[in-house]
Protein backbone atom coordinates (compact mmCIF):
# COMPACT_ATOMS: atom_id res chain seq x y z
CA UNK A 1 0.00 0.00 0.00
CA UNK A 2 1.31 4.08 -0.78
CA UNK A 3 0.58 6.75 0.60
CA UNK A 4 -1.37 9.48 -1.18
CA UNK A 5 1.11 12.30 -0.40
CA UNK A 6 -1.06 15.05 -1.38
CA UNK A 7 -3.78 13.57 0.63
CA UNK A 8 -1.17 12.85 3.24
CA UNK A 9 -0.15 17.04 2.91
CA UNK A 10 -3.43 17.96 3.62
CA UNK A 11 -4.17 15.86 6.39
CA UNK A 12 -1.30 16.84 8.21
CA UNK A 13 -1.90 20.17 8.09
CA UNK A 14 -5.39 20.16 9.21
CA UNK A 15 -4.96 18.34 11.96
CA UNK A 16 -1.17 20.63 12.66
CA UNK A 17 0.36 17.72 13.58
CA UNK A 18 4.67 17.40 13.30
CA UNK A 19 7.10 15.38 13.12
CA UNK A 20 7.14 15.08 16.78
CA UNK A 21 3.71 14.53 17.01
CA UNK A 22 3.70 11.20 14.55
CA UNK A 23 6.70 10.20 16.61
CA UNK A 24 4.41 10.45 19.68
CA UNK A 25 1.91 8.39 18.42
CA UNK A 26 4.84 5.60 17.23
CA UNK A 27 5.52 6.35 13.75
CA UNK A 28 9.23 6.97 13.38
CA UNK A 29 10.60 9.62 11.22
CA UNK A 30 12.17 7.09 9.18
CA UNK A 31 8.72 5.39 8.22
CA UNK A 32 7.15 8.74 7.06
CA UNK A 33 10.76 9.61 5.14
CA UNK A 34 10.17 6.16 3.08
CA UNK A 35 6.44 6.53 2.89
CA UNK A 36 7.10 10.07 1.65
CA UNK A 37 9.03 8.77 -1.43
CA UNK A 38 6.71 6.41 -2.84
CA UNK A 39 7.77 3.08 -1.12
CA UNK A 40 4.89 0.53 0.13
CA UNK A 41 3.90 0.23 3.79
CA UNK A 42 2.36 -2.25 5.34
CA UNK A 43 -1.25 -1.88 5.87
CA UNK A 44 -1.06 -1.62 9.59
CA UNK A 45 1.57 1.32 9.51
CA UNK A 46 -0.48 2.96 6.68
CA UNK A 47 -3.23 2.44 9.95
CA UNK A 48 -1.43 4.52 12.23
CA UNK A 49 -0.82 7.27 10.11
CA UNK A 50 -4.59 7.36 9.46
CA UNK A 51 -5.22 7.14 13.14
CA UNK A 52 -2.89 9.49 14.04
CA UNK A 53 -4.35 12.43 11.63
CA UNK A 54 -7.91 10.87 12.83
CA UNK A 55 -9.07 9.94 9.34
CA UNK A 56 -10.29 7.23 7.48
CA UNK A 57 -7.00 5.01 5.82
CA UNK A 58 -8.75 5.52 2.39
CA UNK A 59 -8.52 9.16 2.70
CA UNK A 60 -4.57 9.28 2.36
CA UNK A 61 -3.54 5.95 0.63
CA UNK A 62 -2.99 5.76 -2.91
CA UNK A 63 -5.83 4.06 -4.75
CA UNK A 64 -4.69 2.40 -8.24
CA UNK A 65 -6.73 2.40 -11.73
Amino acid sequence: MKLNRRNFEIARARACMSQSDFEAAGIPKGTLCRAMGGNGLKPETLGKIARALKVDVTEIMETEI
